[in-house]
């Protein structure tokens, strides 16, 4: 995977990912219209397919909401690379097909807008400047349910 990096900061809870306001709808397309607009009006029209999302620590804090990983996939984020991450946010993600890869310090050495490549199977991320930092490496089974697309289509496929 390859793409921009959108930095943000600590404790980004889900109100700053998608606010409330817009709990009332449930498709990718709307919710990221709104998406991350309480830090960066224009984001949704910045951000391309295939964009990460770089944090701090505690990402996806505070509610449970689902919205909050639809609204990221709709915008085009493949993955949220942080220091940490809310474990509800976590497993609400990973459900939807969003992988999450905690990479301590990361926030201190990506530049907002700069060029990155995931290596999801190495656990390798590599900035523009030719460095690379390790992420913690996803399981095998968590990386088929990414694969998937979520955990709904990984259980339709394992009945098959």
């Amino acid at each position: 995977m390859k793409g921009k990096a959108w930095k943000f900061g600590n404790d980004i809870d889900t109100d700053i990912i998608i606010p409330g306001r817009y709990l009332i709808y449930t498709d990718e397309k709307t919710l990221a219209e709104h998406c991350m607009e309480g830090l960066d009006p224009e984001f949704n029209k910045k951000v391309k397919k295939g964009d990460f999302i770089v944090g701090g620590t505690n990402f996806g804090c505070g509610s449970s909401r689902e919205h909050a990983p639809i609204a990221l996939k709709g915008a085009g984020i493949v993955a949220v690379i942080a220091e940490s991450f809310a474990r509800i946010f976590y497993r609400n993600a990973t459900n939807l097909g969003l992988p999450l890869l905690e990479a301590p310090g990361i926030s201190e050495v990506i530049s907002n807008g700069e060029e990155i490549k995931v290596d999801l199977e190495k656990g390798i991320i590599s900035s523009e400047s030719g460095k690379e930092y390790e992420f913690k490496k996803l399981p095998p089974f968590m990386l088929e349910i990414l694969e998937n697309g979520g955990l709904i289509e990984y259980l339709k496929n394992k009945r098959g």
